[in-house]
């Protein structure tokens, strides 16, 4: 009986211990709305919608000089941040502001971010040349008071372009580059599904017989798991 209650306590404490988060949307995409809002961000948003990506674009919240607390919240409750960064996206303080939330988010909630270089150089973000330089040096002059959150947002554009992502060019074929992006946030997001799957199920004294017998299937070369939908029910 004492063996028993320990375990149960053991148990008990684990299952405190793991919280998984809850997220709202599948993807944040973070974009510079003059720049591509009605050419390639509304592509990539239809494209991704289509995919069943459940995918949050700001079109709807009213823009003004300090990011609305509404939107901080959603990027807080997106599993991956999705940074299109265009010629103009630094001139925006509220881009500016997006982008330091989104890297709190990766470090607190390990949210996943995947930038998009969209006709634009990544060593500009990197080292902040041509209109991404201009941008922050106005920033420097416009806000004299706080030159401390303009260094920030030099560090958050550094450590942005050090990420892996994808890299559009001109003439290369938008169609084709955005199905490229949509079937690889697909692939993150169902690896990151299968992640959440706790490796010994609660109650079991090890890996779920029921999982266990799945895993072939599951990793068949001929199963598209793309498209494919799998119910598991645990009885006990």
């Amino acid at each position: 009986m004492a063996s028993m209650n320990n375990q149960e306590a053991s148990s008990s404490s684990a299952t405190s211990d793991f919280i998984p988060y809850s997220w709202t949307y599948d993807v944040f995409l973070s974009f510079r709305g003059e720049d591509t809002r009605f050419g390639f961000t509304g592509h990539l948003h239809s494209a991704l919608l289509r995919k069943g990506i459940n995918t949050f674009i700001d079109n709807d919240l009213t823009r003004g000089e300090d990011i609305a607390h509404s939107l901080l919240k959603v990027i807080e409750e997106s599993r991956i941040s999705v940074i299109v960064f265009s010629e103009n996206y630094a001139s925006s303080k509220w881009c500016s502001d997006e982008l330091l939330h989104i890297h709190h988010c990766n470090e607190s909630k390990q949210q996943m971010v995947r930038p998009i270089f969209y006709k634009v150089d990544p060593a500009d973000i990197r080292y902040q040349k041509g209109s991404y330089g201009e941008a922050l040096a106005k920033h420097e002059r416009r806000f004299p008071d706080n030159l401390e959150k303009v260094r920030r947002w030099r560090r958050a554009l550094t450590r942005s372009a050090n990420l892996s992502g994808w890299h559009y060019k001109e003439h290369d074929y938008e169609f084709t580059f955005i199905d490229n992006i949509v079937e690889e946030i697909s692939l993150q997001l169902l690896n990151e599904t299968y992640l959440d799957v706790a490796e010994y199920p609660i109650g079991s004294g090890g890996a779920s017989p029921v999982l266990t017998g799945l895993e072939p299937s599951l990793k068949s070369p001929g199963r598209d798991r793309q498209d494919e939908a799998i119910a598991v029910g645990n009885c006990g």
